[in-house]
Protein backbone atom coordinates (compact mmCIF):
# COMPACT_ATOMS: atom_id res chain seq x y z
CA UNK A 1 0.00 0.00 0.00
CA UNK A 2 1.42 3.40 -1.01
CA UNK A 3 1.87 6.33 1.36
CA UNK A 4 -1.07 8.15 -0.25
CA UNK A 5 -3.36 5.17 0.33
CA UNK A 6 -2.32 5.05 3.97
CA UNK A 7 -3.13 8.73 4.43
CA UNK A 8 -6.49 8.42 2.69
CA UNK A 9 -7.35 5.35 4.74
CA UNK A 10 -6.46 7.09 7.98
CA UNK A 11 -8.54 10.12 7.05
CA UNK A 12 -11.47 7.88 6.16
CA UNK A 13 -11.29 6.14 9.54
CA UNK A 14 -11.06 9.46 11.37
CA UNK A 15 -14.01 10.94 9.46
CA UNK A 16 -16.03 7.76 9.97
CA UNK A 17 -15.38 7.94 13.69
CA UNK A 18 -16.38 11.58 13.81
CA UNK A 19 -19.57 10.81 11.87
CA UNK A 20 -20.42 7.94 14.19
CA UNK A 21 -19.83 10.16 17.21
CA UNK A 22 -22.10 12.87 15.78
CA UNK A 23 -24.74 10.31 14.96
CA UNK A 24 -24.62 8.94 18.48
CA UNK A 25 -25.02 12.42 19.95
CA UNK A 26 -27.94 13.32 17.68
CA UNK A 27 -29.52 9.91 18.10
CA UNK A 28 -29.41 10.20 21.88
CA UNK A 29 -31.37 13.45 21.70
CA UNK A 30 -33.69 12.89 18.76
CA UNK A 31 -33.48 9.18 17.95
CA UNK A 32 -31.80 7.40 15.03
CA UNK A 33 -34.88 8.08 12.85
CA UNK A 34 -34.36 11.84 13.10
CA UNK A 35 -30.66 11.60 12.25
CA UNK A 36 -31.22 9.39 9.24
CA UNK A 37 -34.09 11.52 7.97
CA UNK A 38 -32.17 14.76 8.43
CA UNK A 39 -29.14 13.37 6.59
CA UNK A 40 -31.35 12.19 3.75
CA UNK A 41 -33.23 15.48 3.51
CA UNK A 42 -30.18 17.71 3.20
CA UNK A 43 -27.96 15.41 1.12
CA UNK A 44 -30.71 14.39 -1.25
CA UNK A 45 -30.38 10.68 -0.54
CA UNK A 46 -33.09 8.08 -0.34
CA UNK A 47 -35.52 8.38 2.54
CA UNK A 48 -35.16 5.85 5.34
CA UNK A 49 -37.95 3.38 5.84
CA UNK A 50 -40.46 4.52 8.50
CA UNK A 51 -40.29 2.89 11.87
CA UNK A 52 -43.06 0.26 12.10
CA UNK A 53 -46.07 1.59 13.93
CA UNK A 54 -44.93 5.22 13.63
CA UNK A 55 -47.89 7.49 12.95
CA UNK A 56 -47.79 10.38 10.52
CA UNK A 57 -47.79 13.84 12.05
CA UNK A 58 -50.54 15.91 10.47
CA UNK A 59 -50.22 18.96 12.71
CA UNK A 60 -49.69 22.50 11.46
CA UNK A 61 -45.92 22.14 11.82
CA UNK A 62 -45.68 19.56 9.04
CA UNK A 63 -43.27 20.81 6.43
CA UNK A 64 -41.94 19.82 3.04
CA UNK A 65 -38.32 18.78 2.96
CA UNK A 66 -35.87 20.43 0.59
CA UNK A 67 -34.29 17.99 -1.84
CA UNK A 68 -32.00 18.23 -4.80
CA UNK A 69 -33.72 18.82 -8.16
CA UNK A 70 -35.40 15.69 -9.40
CA UNK A 71 -35.47 13.95 -6.02
CA UNK A 72 -38.47 15.64 -4.41
CA UNK A 73 -41.26 13.26 -3.53
CA UNK A 74 -44.59 15.08 -4.15
CA UNK A 75 -46.80 15.11 -1.10
CA UNK A 76 -44.12 13.65 1.18
CA UNK A 77 -43.92 15.61 4.41
CA UNK A 78 -42.32 15.28 7.82
CA UNK A 79 -42.95 16.93 11.14
CA UNK A 80 -40.96 19.96 12.29
CA UNK A 81 -39.45 17.91 15.10
CA UNK A 82 -38.20 15.22 12.74
CA UNK A 83 -36.53 17.57 10.29
CA UNK A 84 -35.91 20.94 11.89
CA UNK A 85 -35.18 20.19 15.53
CA UNK A 86 -31.48 19.44 14.87
CA UNK A 87 -31.36 22.31 12.29
CA UNK A 88 -28.56 20.86 10.20
CA UNK A 89 -28.06 24.05 8.21
CA UNK A 90 -26.23 26.65 10.35
CA UNK A 91 -28.21 29.59 8.96
CA UNK A 92 -31.55 28.05 9.89
CA UNK A 93 -30.16 26.88 13.23
CA UNK A 94 -29.06 30.40 14.15
CA UNK A 95 -32.40 31.95 13.25
CA UNK A 96 -34.28 29.27 15.18
CA UNK A 97 -32.07 29.82 18.23
CA UNK A 98 -32.56 33.60 18.17
CA UNK A 99 -36.33 33.21 17.84
CA UNK A 100 -36.47 30.71 20.67
CA UNK A 101 -34.23 32.72 22.98
CA UNK A 102 -36.23 35.88 22.25
CA UNK A 103 -39.45 34.28 23.44
CA UNK A 104 -40.80 33.54 19.97
CA UNK A 105 -40.65 29.77 20.19
CA UNK A 106 -43.84 29.39 18.14
CA UNK A 107 -42.07 31.02 15.22
CA UNK A 108 -39.03 28.80 15.73
CA UNK A 109 -41.22 25.69 15.75
CA UNK A 110 -43.08 26.96 12.70
CA UNK A 111 -40.03 27.15 10.44
CA UNK A 112 -40.81 25.51 7.11
CA UNK A 113 -38.15 24.00 4.89
CA UNK A 114 -39.62 24.17 1.41
CA UNK A 115 -39.13 21.93 -1.60
CA UNK A 116 -37.47 24.69 -3.59
CA UNK A 117 -35.73 28.02 -3.11
CA UNK A 118 -38.06 31.00 -2.68
CA UNK A 119 -35.99 34.00 -3.76
CA UNK A 120 -38.94 36.28 -4.54
CA UNK A 121 -42.04 37.30 -2.60
CA UNK A 122 -44.27 35.74 -5.25
CA UNK A 123 -42.49 32.38 -4.96
CA UNK A 124 -42.69 32.47 -1.18
CA UNK A 125 -46.38 33.40 -1.20
CA UNK A 126 -47.19 30.56 -3.59
CA UNK A 127 -45.18 28.04 -1.57
CA UNK A 128 -46.78 29.00 1.75
CA UNK A 129 -50.26 29.71 0.38
CA UNK A 130 -50.70 33.32 1.49
CA UNK A 131 -51.19 36.69 -0.24
CA UNK A 132 -47.96 38.18 -1.55
CA UNK A 133 -48.45 41.13 0.81
CA UNK A 134 -48.03 38.77 3.78
CA UNK A 135 -44.43 38.05 2.78
CA UNK A 136 -41.91 40.16 4.70
CA UNK A 137 -38.95 40.62 2.37
CA UNK A 138 -35.68 41.19 4.23
CA UNK A 139 -34.02 43.71 1.93
CA UNK A 140 -30.48 44.83 2.71
CA UNK A 141 -29.36 48.21 1.40
CA UNK A 142 -26.21 50.27 1.69
CA UNK A 143 -27.04 53.58 3.35
CA UNK A 144 -24.28 55.96 2.25
CA UNK A 145 -23.40 59.00 4.36
CA UNK A 146 -20.24 60.98 3.77
CA UNK A 147 -18.98 58.28 1.46
CA UNK A 148 -19.33 55.57 4.10
CA UNK A 149 -21.80 52.74 3.53
CA UNK A 150 -23.69 51.22 6.45
CA UNK A 151 -26.14 48.29 6.24
CA UNK A 152 -29.84 49.09 6.34
CA UNK A 153 -32.45 46.34 6.63
CA UNK A 154 -35.91 47.12 5.28
CA UNK A 155 -38.54 44.50 6.10
CA UNK A 156 -40.84 45.19 3.19
CA UNK A 157 -44.22 43.79 2.21
CA UNK A 158 -44.03 41.68 -0.92
CA UNK A 159 -46.91 43.71 -2.34
CA UNK A 160 -44.62 46.61 -3.32
CA UNK A 161 -41.03 47.76 -3.75
CA UNK A 162 -39.12 49.82 -1.23
CA UNK A 163 -38.39 53.35 -2.43
CA UNK A 164 -34.67 54.00 -1.93
CA UNK A 165 -35.08 57.79 -1.98
CA UNK A 166 -37.69 57.52 0.74
CA UNK A 167 -35.45 55.18 2.74
CA UNK A 168 -32.64 57.72 2.53
CA UNK A 169 -34.96 60.41 3.92
CA UNK A 170 -36.08 58.14 6.73
CA UNK A 171 -32.55 57.34 7.93
CA UNK A 172 -30.91 60.65 7.06
CA UNK A 173 -28.49 59.17 4.54
CA UNK A 174 -27.08 60.87 1.45
CA UNK A 175 -28.33 57.95 -0.58
CA UNK A 176 -29.52 54.38 -0.19
CA UNK A 177 -28.26 51.90 -2.74
CA UNK A 178 -28.89 48.27 -3.48
CA UNK A 179 -26.34 46.15 -1.64
CA UNK A 180 -24.03 43.73 -3.42
CA UNK A 181 -24.19 40.01 -2.56
CA UNK A 182 -20.82 40.33 -0.82
CA UNK A 183 -22.05 43.29 1.27
CA UNK A 184 -25.18 41.35 2.24
CA UNK A 185 -23.17 38.28 3.21
CA UNK A 186 -20.68 40.35 5.23
CA UNK A 187 -23.32 42.05 7.35
CA UNK A 188 -25.91 39.28 7.69
CA UNK A 189 -23.96 36.04 7.34
CA UNK A 190 -26.74 34.99 4.95
CA UNK A 191 -27.26 34.96 1.19
CA UNK A 192 -29.69 37.04 -0.84
CA UNK A 193 -32.98 35.17 -1.00
CA UNK A 194 -32.49 33.69 2.46
CA UNK A 195 -31.80 36.79 4.56
CA UNK A 196 -33.76 36.62 7.80
CA UNK A 197 -34.79 39.55 10.00
CA UNK A 198 -32.57 38.12 12.75
CA UNK A 199 -29.49 35.93 13.20
CA UNK A 200 -26.90 38.43 11.97
CA UNK A 201 -23.37 38.94 13.32
CA UNK A 202 -24.46 42.30 14.75
CA UNK A 203 -27.82 44.12 14.97
CA UNK A 204 -28.75 46.05 11.83
CA UNK A 205 -30.60 49.33 11.62
CA UNK A 206 -34.05 48.18 10.57
CA UNK A 207 -37.21 49.68 9.12
CA UNK A 208 -40.40 47.62 9.26
CA UNK A 209 -42.99 48.27 6.56
CA UNK A 210 -46.29 49.33 8.17
CA UNK A 211 -48.12 47.59 5.29
CA UNK A 212 -47.29 44.29 7.00
CA UNK A 213 -49.64 45.33 9.80
CA UNK A 214 -52.57 44.59 7.49
CA UNK A 215 -51.93 40.85 7.82
CA UNK A 216 -52.59 38.83 10.96
CA UNK A 217 -49.64 36.60 10.15
CA UNK A 218 -46.64 37.26 7.90
CA UNK A 219 -43.81 35.06 6.70
CA UNK A 220 -40.10 35.88 6.59
CA UNK A 221 -37.00 34.07 5.39
CA UNK A 222 -35.31 31.86 7.99
CA UNK A 223 -31.65 32.14 7.02
CA UNK A 224 -31.74 29.97 3.89
CA UNK A 225 -33.46 30.35 0.48
CA UNK A 226 -35.51 27.20 1.21
CA UNK A 227 -36.72 28.23 4.67
CA UNK A 228 -39.37 30.60 6.03
CA UNK A 229 -41.01 31.19 9.40
CA UNK A 230 -44.35 32.67 10.56
CA UNK A 231 -44.47 35.83 12.61
CA UNK A 232 -46.37 39.11 12.97
CA UNK A 233 -45.72 42.78 12.27
CA UNK A 234 -45.48 43.50 15.99
CA UNK A 235 -43.08 40.61 16.54
CA UNK A 236 -40.80 41.81 13.76
CA UNK A 237 -40.61 45.25 15.34
CA UNK A 238 -39.79 43.67 18.70
CA UNK A 239 -37.28 41.14 17.38
CA UNK A 240 -35.30 43.63 15.32
CA UNK A 241 -35.72 46.76 17.42
CA UNK A 242 -36.88 48.22 14.13
CA UNK A 243 -38.78 51.39 13.35
CA UNK A 244 -42.25 51.09 11.78
CA UNK A 245 -42.28 53.15 8.59
CA UNK A 246 -43.86 53.61 5.20
CA UNK A 247 -41.13 52.37 2.88
CA UNK A 248 -42.97 52.78 -0.42
CA UNK A 249 -44.58 55.90 -1.92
Amino acid sequence: MGALSVVVGALGLRNRGRDQGHRAAVGAKYGDWSFALLRSAWRGGASPAPTPGRRSNKCSNVISVARRPGTQQPGRTWSHEQVSAPHDHPGIAKVAAVLDESGHSDSARGIRVLAGAVRTAAEAAEAVGVPVGAIANSLVFAAVTGGVAAPLLALTSGAHRADTALLAELVGADSVERATPAFVREHTGQVIGGVAPVGHPAPLRTLVDVALREHEQVWAAAGHPHAVFPTTFEALVELTGGTPAEVAR
